[in-house]
C-alpha cells in the first residue's frame, strides 16, 4: 500500500488520496490512541462523527485491547451495538449486554511461562479472568492500568496459585514505555510461537494465545454481521493494530502512527487531538466515492 497524508498535515486533491472502491458498510475503530486519548473522555466532535456513520447505515465496531469492562462504556456513549473486539481480540462481547460471545485464553502453561519469566526481569505483571485483572502488588503499574480499565486490580498472594488450573484471558506487563521495547523482545523469544506479543499503550506488553489478534477478530465479527471484509474500513494508530487494518478492505492510520503503521495504509487521517477519526469518517466512509 501507498503511504497517503491527512488534509490537516498537508494540502490534498483527490487524485493524491486513495478511496475505497465502494462505501464501507463496517468502520471498525481503535480506541486508545485513535477514538480517544488514553485515560481521557471521548473528544465531542468524534461522538458526533460516530453518530452521523451510524445513522448513514454503517456498522460500528471497536477493536480494542481494553477489557470489557472499560470498552463497554464507549460503546454506551456511542449508541452501538453488535459486537465488539476486546482483549486485543481473545474476546467478542456484546455492547449492549456487556456478555461475552466467544473467548480464546492464553493456555495456563503459556501464562505460568510469562509469570517466570516476567518476575526474572523485574516486570509487573497481570493476569486477567472474568472481566477482572489480578496482580500481586497494588503498585504504581497496577494503578496506570486500572486508570485505563475504570476498575480496580483484584490483589492476590500468588498469581501462579491464583491460577492453578485456570487460564488467563491474556497477560499484560506494565512498565515505562523506554522498557517496553526491550521487555518485546524478551518475551517473544522466551516465548517463540506459543504465544502473540505486540505493544498497545506505550506502558504495556501483551501476551495473548497465539491464534487470537485484531485481525482474526474483526473477519470474524464482520461474517457475523453479514459483511464482506472488503467492505469494512479500519482505522488505528499502532502496532497492535496492524494485523486488523491489513485484514480491512479499507485501512486508516492515524497522524500519530509509527511510519511502519501508515505505509500498510490507504490513507492517513490527523492525530487524536485533532479528531483523526471525525476525519476519516467523513472523507473516506461517508464520502467514499
Amino acid at each position: 500500500m501507498v503511504r497517503r497524508y491527512s488534509q490537516a498535515s498537508v494540502e490534498c486533491d483527490d487524485a493524491v488520496n486513495e478511496y475505497p472502491k465502494l462505501p464501507p458498510l463496517m468502520l471498525a475503530i481503535d480506541l486508545d490512541g485513535t477514538l480517544v486519548e488514553p485515560r481521557r473522555p471521548v473528544r465531542p466532535g468524534v461522538i458526533e462523527a460516530v453518530k452521523r456513520a451510524l445513522a448513514g447505515g454503517v456498522k460500528v465496531t471497536l477493536v480494542t485491547g481494553r477489557m470489557i469492562v472499560a470498552t463497554k462504556p464507549i460503546a454506551d456513549l456511542l449508541g452501538l451495538d453488535g459486537l465488539m473486539i476486546c482483549y486485543q481480540g481473545a474476546v467478542l462481547a456484546d455492547a449492549r449486554t456487556g456478555r461475552v460471545e466467544r473467548e480464546v485464553p492464553l493456555r495456563n502453561a503459556v501464562a505460568m511461562r510469562v509469570y517466570e519469566v516476567a518476575k526474572a526481569n523485574g516486570y509487573h505483571v497481570q493476569l486477567y479472568h472474568d472481566d477482572r485483572f489480578y496482580v500481586e502488588e497494588n503498585n504504581v503499574y497496577a494503578q496506570l492500568y486500572a486508570r485505563t480499565a475504570g476498575t480496580e486490580p483484584v490483589v492476590v498472594p500468588s498469581l501462579p496459585r491464583e491460577f492453578a488450573g485456570r487460564d488467563s484471558t491474556k497477560a499484560n506487563l506494565v512498565m515505562e514505555p523506554e522498557r517496553t521495547p526491550a521487555a518485546l523482545e524478551v518475551m517473544r523469544k522466551a516465548l517463540g510461537d506459543t504465544a502473540y506479543v505486540t505493544r498497545s499503550n506505550p506502558e504495556f506488553v501483551e501476551i495473548l494465545n497465539p491464534l487470537v489478534d485484531k485481525g482474526v477478530a474483526l473477519r470474524e465479527v464482520a461474517a457475523r454481521a453479514g459483511v464482506p471484509i472488503e467492505r469494512v474500513a479500519a482505522i488505528g494508530d499502532s502496532y497492535n493494530d496492524l494485523p486488523f487494518l491489513r485484514a480491512a478492505g479499507f485501512a486508516i492510520a492515524m497522524g500519530s502512527s509509527p511510519d511502519e503503521l501508515k505505509a500498510e495504509a490507504d490513507a492517513v487521517v490527523d492525530d487524536v487531538e485533532h479528531d483523526g477519526v471525525a476525519e476519516a469518517i467523513d472523507r473516506f466512509v461517508l464520502g467514499a466515492k
